[in-house]
């Protein structure tokens, strides 16, 4: 019995080192060649990469998948008016990864000069942060009016913008924004996030999707300021958040204050968020 059991484990073992001899004998070559065709798999996936879902669909790209109220006056003044909405969306092949864009739009974004007027927000409890102007006036040249009763009487529309997670009115994506409406004789002010922006973090609260004040303290002070302008708010990514829970949690003022409102890239489904 002990001569048995000595013996299979003798031609495990044998077994075992005519396995190894025998990786031995491939070619070194051919490892490395596994390696990187396993090292382009991850990297393809972990990056979602989509190309070869367009190479066998033919590039013929995705429909835009739109979720409105058929009912409402926006949609058919403006979104039903878009062909861009209503067609296919198909990107460059060779940045068929949502984070290849992100990178390549933040070191190749060829961003345009914009000046800003900077002016600090003061929150009632301690924190600071900035409100970067640009104006259309900068853009398209003329005068700006800047006394009291000008603003109150100013019925230039208003653009606000209110970034990314680590963005500020420094991102490439938040001056083309910028300067893309002001070029259409539209004021935009980018609100930035507390500690962003190079402004100091001066309170206890820092900001996250679910914190609202700063938004909304920042809306009715420009109501105050210029009541007869039009005020528009864009929120991206984590500025979507905070958008959409403003508009969950504040329904009762946004009737008293009204404003439109577009989130983009949000960073979860809306239809399905509760707060």
């Amino acid at each position: 019995m002990a001569d048995t059991f000595s013996e299979s484990i003798a031609a495990s073992a044998q077994a075992f080192k005519l396995i190894l001899q025998g990786f031995t004998l491939i070619p070194i070559i051919h490892y490395e060649i596994a390696f990187v065709c396993f090292l382009i798999i991850f990297i393809y996936n972990f990056l979602e990469f989509h190309f070869f879902h367009d190479v066998l669909t033919l590039f013929q790209g995705s429909p835009v998948s739109l979720t409105y109220n058929s009912a409402s006056e926006i949609y058919h003044g403006v979104a039903s008016k878009c062909r861009l909405l209503h067609g296919r969306y198909l990107v460059t092949p060779w940045l068929s990864s949502p984070h290849v864009q992100t990178t390549f739009l933040h070191f190749h974004g060829r961003p345009p000069a914009v000046n800003y007027r900077r002016k600090l927000f003061h929150a009632s409890d301690g924190g600071t942060f900035a409100l970067d102007w640009l104006k259309s006036s900068d853009v398209l040249g003329g005068s700006t009016c800047e006394d009291n009763a000008g603003l109150r009487h100013d019925k230039t529309p208003i653009l606000i913008v209110i970034p990314g997670l680590t963005s500020d009115s420094s991102a490439a994506y938040i001056k083309h924004l910028a300067y893309s409406t002001a070029e259409r004789g539209w004021d935009v002010v980018i609100c930035n996030h507390r500690g962003l922006g190079g402004v100091s973090v001066t309170s206890d609260c820092f900001y996250n999707a679910g914190w609202t004040k700063d938004t909304r303290d920042v809306i009715n002070d420009l109501h105050r300021e210029y009541p007869n302008a039009p005020l528009f708010v864009v929120g991206t990514s984590i500025g979507a958040n905070i958008l959409l829970t403003h508009k969950i949690r504040n329904k009762a003022g946004m009737q008293a204050c009204r404003f439109f409102h577009v989130l983009e890239a949000n960073c979860y489904d809306p239809r399905h968020a509760s707060c």
